[in-house]
């Protein structure tokens, strides 16, 4: 399915600063990422197949999936999907980011916009809390970061390493009201943002840090011994 007829349809003009927030299901959708269930003999053996990294099901607790990291995201099951897919499995959308940005260009060039970014989401779990948050899975048009380093907090010391994270606090505010079930949103659109900086160039490789180089290497390194 087309998804540019849908923005077309649904969208209401835009404004400069806007920022568009559209679920990865649709995205992977568009781009003909799905599969029928009766297709995929062995599900795991998919999940292994799309994840970059994985822990086995085995050692899950509850069983209950495989645990893996897909570009850069912990998430379960490589992000492949089944529900609200009507007898699909619909996997994560290749290169979200690069996604993004064709659909943020089409949309500016239509609304004769110079400051707009559009964010592909999808939603995730945090370990040690039950839930589930949006996030970020790929984006263009925006500064992911806002630096704090240098600046100084409120006894005048000097911040070393802080740096804010805006596009996933925005993710996680507009997949909450883009809902988990049968709300029917895929797409919302955050207006009269302060934070946000806006930019023409890929920005989402400042977001990722090395394994070796995160705090949490000690605990995620047990992905790292299994490359698919």
């Amino acid at each position: 399915d087309n998804l540019y007829p849908v923005l077309d349809k649904y969208l209401p003009a835009l404004k400069e600063g806007d920022v568009i927030f559209i679920t990865s299901k649709i995205v992977a959708i568009h781009q003909g990422r799905c599969l029928e269930k009766t297709a995929v003999p062995h599900k795991d053996e998919l999940v292994k197949q799309e994840a970059d990294f994985f822990i086995p099901r085995a050692q899950v607790p509850g069983r209950f999936a495989i645990l893996t990291i897909k570009e850069h995201t912990l998430i379960p099951a490589a992000g492949i999907d089944k529900s609200n897919a009507n007898g699909y499995y619909i996997l994560w959308p290749k290169n979200a980011s690069q996604a993004a940005k064709e659909i943020c260009n089409y949309l500016k060039n239509k609304n004769k916009l110079k400051n707009l970014a559009v964010v592909i989401t999808d939603s995730h779990s945090i370990p040690m809390r039950y839930g589930v948050v949006g996030i970020a899975i790929g984006f263009f048009g925006l500064e992911p970061l806002k630096d704090c380093r240098r600046t100084l907090d409120i006894f005048g010391r000097k911040l070393r390493i802080t740096k804010s994270n805006t596009v996933d606090a925005l993710t996680a505010t507009a997949v909450m009201l883009m809902g988990e079930g049968a709300e029917k949103t895929p797409i919302l659109i955050a207006r009269g943002a302060g934070l946000v900086q806006f930019t023409s160039r890929h920005t989402y490789q400042k977001l990722v840090i090395p394994p070796k180089e995160d705090i949490y290497y000690p605990l995620l390194k047990e992905f790292y011994k299994r490359r698919r």
